[in-house]
């Protein structure tokens, strides 16, 4: 008689403005996963949130691909705590952290990582274009506080584009970050492994003309940016970049994984957000990252999910 195989929950799409890539993602690690291995179930929560809570006890683990609002917020890891169900990213605490720009902000300055200066506020409050343009100057980044892939951000260049940016945010979030636009390379490091996290291999973006940024157009659409893997870097300044990775991972109480997003400007590296449920399609930057490492896509979801079933028990685990 043959042994049971595993049931791995893939949950996938939501309903955040990232559901498009979300479920790209999903389908890739749906794809990827062994089906001489795995019972592979995939779950889409708008549709399908009852039958995931109904089928909790035949499941063994679940790899959320949710990005986003509902997935990298901490509110499906709360309901997978509640389930039982062990899964392979960080908890309900380190991801909602990470998914606010602005507490993440305040935990990365406890541990003296590189952030840049800063001007929170809320939307409609009065006289924030001119408090923005005092303290921090031109040019500046206004962005949401609790949003992904770069929705309702704004580098703005010229004092008349920030009222309209500040308008623009405050349409996926009431809380709003402007920050001090740093010039400079964009610089990503992925971190695996519990307990002991290590980094990848740098992956330096070079969005296309006609983006300013690495933005939702330039990070989805094909041939929009360059990618390169490993960061054309010296030694020195690829281990400085990978030590700040894991102590922002470490900073977050982050578990298991993590992609920190970085700004290389005149004065050294400049942590941007740590992403705790990053793309996983097989062009994304983890899985580049990790290929740099000599660990190909199939293996690196393979890694994933047995970080998930290696995390064991059910609402006892709790964030380190």
């Amino acid at each position: 008689m043959s042994a049971r195989r595993p049931r791995i929950a893939v949950i996938m799409g939501g309903d955040s403005s990232e559901r498009p890539v979300s479920l790209k993602s999903g389908g890739a690690v749906a794809q990827a996963l062994d089906p001489g291995k795995y019972h592979v179930v995939t779950y889409d929560p708008p549709s399908d949130l009852l039958r995931l809570v109904d089928d909790a006890d035949s499941l063994d683990a679940a790899l959320i691909m949710l990005h986003g609002r509902g997935g990298e917020d901490g509110c499906m890891q709360g309901l997978l705590d509640l389930l039982g169900v062990p899964y392979q990213c960080a908890g309900v605490l380190g991801c909602a952290l990470a998914m606010n720009k602005v507490m993440a902000k305040e935990r990365f300055r406890q541990f003296g990582l590189p952030v840049a200066d800063d001007f929170v506020f809320e939307a409609g409050q009065p006289g924030v274009v001119e408090e923005a343009l005092l303290r921090l100057g031109l040019p500046l980044v206004i962005k949401p506080a609790c949003e992904g892939s770069s929705f309702g951000v704004t580098i703005c260049q010229r004092p008349e584009q920030v009222g309209p940016a500040i308008v623009e945010a405050s349409a996926k979030d009431s809380l709003i970050l402007a920050e001090k636009c740093i010039i400079g390379r964009e610089i990503t490091c992925g971190v695996i492994g519990e307990p002991d996290p290590k980094p990848l291999p740098l992956v330096e973006i070079s969005p296309g003309p006609g983006h300013a940024f690495f933005d939702y157009q330039a990070k989805y659409t094909p041939g929009a940016s360059r990618e390169v893997c490993p960061a054309p870097l010296d030694a020195a300044l690829t281990a400085r970049i990978q030590e700040l990775g894991v102590l922002a991972h470490q900073a977050l109480g982050l578990r298991r994984y993590s992609r920190a997003d970085f700004i290389l400007g005149p004065d050294g590296p400049v942590l941007l957000e740590v992403n705790t449920i990053p793309g996983m399609t097989e062009t994304s930057l983890l899985p580049q990252a990790a290929a740099a490492a000599g660990m190909d896509y199939a293996a690196l979801v393979e890694a994933l999910l047995q970080l998930a079933l290696q995390s064991g028990g059910k609402l006892a685990r709790k964030e380190r």
